[in-house]
């Protein structure tokens, strides 16, 4: 398959890296802690201009196939229509120390990361207390969250006697989701933000750039879509535009493109823009990709790629589908 811009990656084929013998963790172990830790360093992570992304989803219950990721698919869209490089998606389970690896490799390797799930009532919600660990932070009970919950939500029609004011497992439960990983020397304001008004939920933010949401789908595009403001201006465009995307509908096969389409990649791959070919099983019809940050010149191609994929510009793949079955009738 031709430049398969894949972006699902389940668990790694390779082992993990070994942070815990690195010449650089040995040095930070006698400065009380790792590197990645020091103030400055997560100050500059939080502020500095965002080029690349990645996305860590969590959860035992994906990986056993009981529920279907959703967040990773939208995640990919919001960076996609926000200019940002999507560099890596991870699934993994409710495991303290594959969370905190993920979370501190993509930590130090990309701009922007976000965590999905695990950070409910349950026990198996580690997310928050795994990646706290792995920063060397301590959990704090966040007062403004705290007052939010108490506000905006509703106990569930089964805890009729449930009260803020009494001790209860349920109480208990309910703390531990506005538990969560505080740098008491660096400003909290910055760590803990609230991006939507009829949300309780807050956005934890672990060394500068890590930003932890629930797994629930709707929570997790609503407050996607409520940080975004604060991300414009980080962004390379302060529009949050910049990558573009041309669809070809072509009848020929791959293989008979593919020829063509490994010249035109060589051709393009120095003004950034990437070209991808996609099989469309059961449809006559297969798909071609012009992906890049230079408009004009992506539109300059269009009657060359045209010509030479032997197809035509579409806005989506069922396009050509549907001028092809009109011609039927």
């Amino acid at each position: 398959m031709f430049a398969r811009l894949s972006q699902l990656t389940r668990h790694l084929s390779r082992p993990l890296p070994n942070y815990s013998n690195s010449p650089a963790t040995a040095a930070s172990r006698s400065l009380g802690g790792p590197s990645i830790m020091s103030t400055s360093a997560a100050e500059d992570r939080s502020k500095r201009m965002i080029h690349t992304a990645g996305c860590i989803i969590i959860g035992d219950e994906v990986l056993g196939g009981k529920t279907v990721d959703t967040n990773s698919a939208h995640f990919a869209k919001y960076c996609f229509l926000l200019g940002m490089n999507l560099k890596r998606i991870e699934v993994i389970g409710d495991d303290e120390a594959e969370i905190g690896e993920a979370a501190r490799r993509m930590s130090e390797n990309y701009d922007f990361v976000v965590t999905s799930g695990g950070i409910g009532p349950t026990h198996d919600d580690i997310t928050y207390e795994s990646i706290a660990k792995a920063f060397k932070l301590p959990l704090k009970l966040h007062d403004d969250a705290l007052k939010r919950m108490k506000a905006l939500s509703k106990p569930h029609p089964s805890q009729k006697n449930f009260s803020w004011d009494t001790p209860s497992p349920a109480l208990d439960a309910k703390l531990r989701m506005v538990q969560l990983p505080i740098d008491e020397s660096r400003d909290e304001s910055n760590q803990v933000l609230f991006v939507d008004e009829s949300l309780w939920v807050p956005i934890s933010v672990v060394n500068g750039n890590i930003h932890i949401l629930p797994g629930i789908p709707r929570l997790f595009t609503q407050l996607l879509d409520g940080l975004k403001p604060l991300l414009m201006p980080r962004l390379e465009n302060p529009e949050g535009k910049g990558v573009y995307r041309i669809l070809f509908s072509t009848p020929t096969a791959e293989s008979e493109v593919a020829g063509y389409l490994s010249k035109l990649a060589a051709e393009v791959e120095p003004k950034g823009v990437k070209v991808g070919s996609y099989p469309r099983w059961g449809r006559k019809r297969n798909s071609v990709t012009l992906v890049g940050k230079d408009k004009d010149y992506m539109e300059s191609l269009v009657p060359q790629i045209e010509k030479g994929v032997d197809g035509v510009r579409v806005e989506r793949e069922e396009d050509a589908d549907e001028s092809e079955d009109d011609a039927k009738i």
